[in-house]
């Protein structure tokens, strides 16, 4: 069986278009842009960027060793803590293209580090990075620590499920509101919900919003 060339396997990938696990990035100009997919693969199913590409699916190619020496920036130096990531260069129309394959983290959250020291963890939801909520952050929490096995209802369990019954489809901070909870309990419950398959979450209009599992 032949083994397809470098340019026919690119065109392959390049023809499914940007979607949950694939990127494209025309240049690197900016390590920390570059961090928050390398975050938003690890933290989510995976996924691979592919390094040369723009948006249309032209392949411009990787130009220098800076772009190169930033790619590994991102991957490691903008990285906390450093994901697995594996590089692989391909030669397509006369220019090279970089695949960055980044296998998701058996050990979330990835952080994405700023130049300011902030660190920040991703998610990637369909073909867009989002800044992953305090409930996501409160679920890997929780799973990292193994905190709990079997689901108790208090008080306050109660009366979220009793707001999310009464208002689906609702923000975190209109939870918190509602229930009148304080917000770090609100998120530690939500978050016990939604890995107990008894609260989902949706993103929509730039907002998470959570509602009771049907």
């Amino acid at each position: 069986m032949k083994t397809p060339s470098d340019q026919q396997y690119l065109r392959q990938l390049i023809a499914q278009g940007e979607h949950q696990q694939q990127d494209f990035k025309y240049k690197v100009t900016d390590a920390e842009k570059l961090a928050r997919s390398v975050s938003a693969f690890a933290n989510t199913n995976g996924g691979r960027l592919l390094i040369g590409v723009r948006d249309d699916g032209h392949i411009s190619g990787i130009r220098s060793e800076e772009e190169i020496f930033m790619m590994h920036s991102a991957a490691f130096k903008y990285c906390e803590p450093q994901p697995s990531i594996h590089f692989d260069t391909m030669h397509a129309e006369g220019r090279n293209v970089v695949i960055a394959t980044v296998p998701p983290s058996p050990h979330k959250p990835i952080f994405a580090l700023t130049t300011d020291g902030k660190r920040r963890a991703y998610i990637r939801i369909n073909d867009e990075n989002i800044l992953a909520s305090p409930v996501h952050l409160d679920i890997w929490r929780q799973e990292s620590s193994r905190q709990g096995t079997l689901m108790h209802y208090s008080d306050d369990e109660s009366l979220l499920l009793a707001t999310l019954r009464e208002h689906p489809s609702t923000t975190l901070n209109q939870i918190v509101r509602l229930a009148r909870l304080p917000r770090h309990k609100a998120i530690r419950l939500l978050a016990r919900f939604v890995r107990f398959g008894i609260a989902e979450w949706t993103y929509r209009e730039e907002c998470f919003l959570f509602s009771l599992v049907e």
